[in-house]
């Protein structure tokens, strides 16, 4: 579990995170969203301990955030960054997923296992000879992915990760998230088509936390939706659509809304 006690950072004298309060459940999926400059990105270098922040309190699976339990509570913490070519530490994919595991002084052939375990999760096993920097963006972010999944930390951080991405590509970076269980995963993202399969939604307005619903909840509010600009998923922009003449149930999501168009067509 992370907790968050009236959090503020400042740059030059200048608020980028004032007075957060927040809880993020164990094994919860929670989607991170706001504008340029609301604060996201420093939020997750607090978390990861790159940052220190002025005021509050930090605690992250019971242990306080601070330079005595860092050792400790980094390997609990990974980060995937909008650009995978800031963390490749390897020429091939192999020796990029290995890279963190030789740190740890693991048996070589435990580290062969992990590899072989998460380039198949992540689907870059043909790839493990390749050069990572030859490789497409949508192969890149998923190769940065395994390096992050075989470290096998509590809580990963994925920081705008389709944001370079084709839409093949996204796609396919999105379903390996999707799939991972037992993390805690923090989305950082501008995508709320993607926020809208998360379990909760925390929004921040200029350093201010100004919502923490599920997405059920968060997408009924058109009014607040159209007062920060949100764009809604598609599937509730049809669902809007379609219910002006229809009493279909709301959904926020393009699988569902697909169960839910089926299921009243049989009833028709």
């Amino acid at each position: 579990m992370i907790e968050i006690k009236a959090l503020s950072f400042y740059y030059e004298n200048q608020p980028i995170l004032q007075n957060l309060n927040l809880t993020i459940k164990t094994n919860s999926w929670v989607s991170i969203i706001g504008h340029n400059g609301s604060g996201k990105s420093t939020l997750a270098k607090i978390l990861l301990g790159l940052l220190t922040p002025q005021k509050g309190e930090i605690s992250i699976n019971q242990m306080t955030l601070n330079n005595d339990n860092l050792p400790l509570i980094r390997p609990q913490i990974g980060m995937v960054f909008q650009n995978p070519d800031y963390q490749f530490t390897g020429l091939t994919v192999r020796e990029d997923i290995a890279f963190g595991l030789e740190n740890y002084n693991l048996p070589r052939h435990e580290i062969m296992a992990k590899i072989n375990k998460y380039a198949l999760i992540t689907g870059v096993k043909d790839l493990l000879d390749q050069n990572v920097f030859e490789l497409s963006g949508g192969q890149k972010q998923r190769v940065a992915i395994a390096s992050v999944l075989a470290m096998e930390p509590d809580i990963i951080v994925f920081d705008e990760v389709t944001a370079f991405l084709d839409p093949q590509g996204a796609i396919e970076v999105e379903n390996i998230i999707k799939n991972i269980q037992n993390k805690t995963l923090i989305i950082i993202t501008h995508n709320l088509n993607f926020a809208a399969k998360s379990d909760e939604i925390i929004v921040l307005d200029k350093g201010k936390l100004i919502a923490k619903e599920s997405p059920q909840v968060f997408f009924k509010n058109q009014a607040f939706l159209t007062k920060y600009h949100f764009e809604p998923p598609l599937a509730l922009k049809l669902h809007y659509q379609l219910s002006k003449d229809t009493n279909l149930k709301k959904t926020v999501s393009l699988e569902k809304l697909k169960d839910v168009l089926w299921e009243y067509n049989l009833k028709k």
